[in-house]
């Protein structure tokens, strides 16, 4: 990074677009944090069978604290001292410069178009399955839900905040009841059997590979469940006092772990039958526990908060994932067109619209289609949210902090290396089609900067001393050395997983993918390792090449202080 790119950011000027400032209360936040991290412990009756009942309460358990926790705490401190529109993309752009700050926001951001997809199909498949619908109501129910939460936030995010304070207030007592009826009705050790063949950690012989099985496919399922602490950061040039996100992120932690264990631990000790735990129709969940032990009418109503559920979510992320783009566009690494806002509202309406496009085209495919992409992208940009954190501890003036994590810097780099050290290793153990889809999907980050900055100028435009273009590259100074540095980094992902892959998977991945795609790539095992060899070779390439016209290019150190 050259020194120019160790100035502070620009601060982007909340009003020049527009956008409208709202007076929003510390409980308020709390619900929409709540319904973008959770909105109920929807997702995790897949981690039972996959890793065993007493494991996934164990992770369940333990993952706040290396996962969760470590995200809110950063996302306060940062949030506290640079309360911006565009939240961790401009954190990320502050410590590490332009070129990262964008593919940190263009990965979260297209990360939250994808997952916000997912709620749409949920909540179309709970309606499905409990009404016996056809394909053509259910894809009514989805375009439906689509277009009212996007008036709802184009109407601002005090619309937004109202009606996630009232989906969360559901969803909290529908989870009560759960839990309250759970505990009256306990039968069980809901910690038997620790894994899913039954077996106990240190008393079995169980095989390497099968423990990183149980324990990577829970710990899969549950950072997804666990994240999405720094979304609100996005709005933070939308609220008059901006410091309430960081105190509402710091009470939202424990809710969300109460919403997650409490309901899960009762749900197992009073209904057992892990096995047959999961989403999909026919399988046990949580609305079988007030089904079972106070009738079908408690039943019904979780249902029906099953769907608000994924509604809530859905509305709170379409407020945060537009933002993401209007953020880039304020600084011209998108199109012009995503600042607009709406005159009355002071909403960006056009990114919001984006988001309402992008899901009704996504929601006709099938959820494992969609999501194939996400986790890769997720984690990427929180990789950079810690970085930035260890970084800007040491940039930022103490005064500049409202909130600061305590412990000082050693416990900080401490707290902000294992997630990363969990994320690294979720890239190798979330599945082969999900690393295959999630390389491809880092890739379009760098691709599209080059389209981008080139197209619109990028900092430059807004000060072009502190963020001079490379013209014989049309780029950043510095830039070309940066894309080589991604695709060699994906290269050697890359090796690694082919050393890892069909170690891991080699006895089961065949059939497994088979079985579960039927046809294309993703259903042949072998093909999917060749492709990822392939790519790998291409990626070296790529950075050789990139690696090389940056020497010839790019301009010496020395001439950069002096441009300066």
């Amino acid at each position: 990074m050259s020194d120019i790119e160790k100035q502070p950011s620009i601060a982007m000027d909340g009003d020049a677009h527009g956008l409208k400032k709202h007076d929003i209360k510390v409980s308020t936040v709390v619900f929409m944090i709540f319904c973008l991290c959770a909105a109920g412990a929807y997702g995790i009756e897949e981690m039972i069978p996959e890793s065993g009942p007493g494991l996934t309460l164990i992770m369940l358990i333990v993952l706040p604290f290396v996962w969760s926790t470590p995200l809110g705490l950063v996302a306060a401190e940062l949030g506290s001292a640079r309360p911006q529109e565009g939240g961790y993309y401009k954190w990320v752009q502050e410590a590490c410069g332009e070129f990262w700050g964008f593919q940190a926001g263009w990965w979260r951001t297209i990360s939250i178009y994808i997952d916000n997809t997912l709620y749409v199909i949920l909540a179309g498949g709970y309606i499905a399955n409990t009404w016996d619908l056809s394909w053509g109501a259910e894809m009514a129910f989805k375009i439906g839900m689509i277009l009212i939460f996007t008036y709802i936030n184009i109407r601002g995010v005090k619309d937004v905040g109202i009606v996630s304070t009232v989906l969360s207030v559901l969803v909290i007592i529908a989870f009560g009841m759960v839990a309250i009826c759970g505990f009256m009705n306990w039968t069980s050790n809901p910690f038997v059997p620790f894994t899913a063949d039954g077996e106990i950690m240190g008393l079995s012989g169980i095989a390497g590979a099968d423990w990183i099985y149980y324990i990577g496919m829970g710990i899969a399922i549950g950072m997804w469940m666990y994240s999405g602490y720094e979304s609100m950061s996005t709005i933070a040039g939308e609220v008059k006092n901006p410091q309430v996100i960081p105190k509402a992120t710091m009470i939202t932690v424990p809710l969300i772990m109460c919403v997650y264990i409490f309901p899960t631990m009762a749900g197992l000790g009073s209904m057992g039958d892990w096995e047959n735990w999961g989403t999909e129709a026919g399988s046990v969940g949580y609305a079988d526990v007030v089904t079972t032990f106070w009738g079908p009418a408690f039943g019904l109503f979780f249902v029906i908060v099953a769907v608000l559920a994924q509604c809530s979510i859905y509305n709170t992320y379409i407020a945060s994932g537009s933002r993401g783009f209007f953020a880039l566009a304020d600084d011209h690494l998108a199109p012009p067109i995503l600042v607009k806002c709406d005159k009355k509202h002071g909403v960006p309406y056009v990114a919001v619209l984006s988001v309402a496009v992008v899901n009704i085209i996504l929601c006709q495919f099938a959820f494992t289609t969609v999501v194939v992409v996400d986790v890769f992208l997720l984690v990427s940009s929180y990789v950079m949210i810690f970085i930035s954190a260890m970084i800007l501890r040491k940039r930022i003036p103490e005064e500049d902090r409202k909130f600061k994590i305590p412990g000082g810097y050693g416990f900080l780099t401490v707290i902000c290396s294992v997630p990363c050290i969990i994320a690294f290793c979720s890239f190798f153990i979330n599945g082969t089609e999900f690393f295959l889809g999630g390389m491809f999907g880092i890739i379009t980050g760098p691709i599209l900067y080059i389209i981008w900055k080139r197209m619109y100028g990028g900092l430059a435009k807004k000060d072009p001393v502190k963020y001079p273009i490379n013209p014989k590259t049309g780029l950043a100074v510095g830039d070309l050395k940066r894309i080589s540095s991604i695709f060699f980094g994906l290269a050697f992902v890359g090796g690694l997983a082919l050393a890892w892959l069909p170690w891991f998977e080699g006895d089961w991945g065949p059939e497994y993918y088979l079985e579960e795609y039927e046809t294309g790539l993703f259903s042949n095992f072998d093909a999917m390792i060749n492709v990822i060899q392939t790519a790998s070779i291409v990626f070296v390439v790529i950075g050789v090449i990139c690696a090389l016209v940056a020497m010839k290019v790019e301009p010496k150190k020395n001439r950069i202080a002096k441009a300066a």
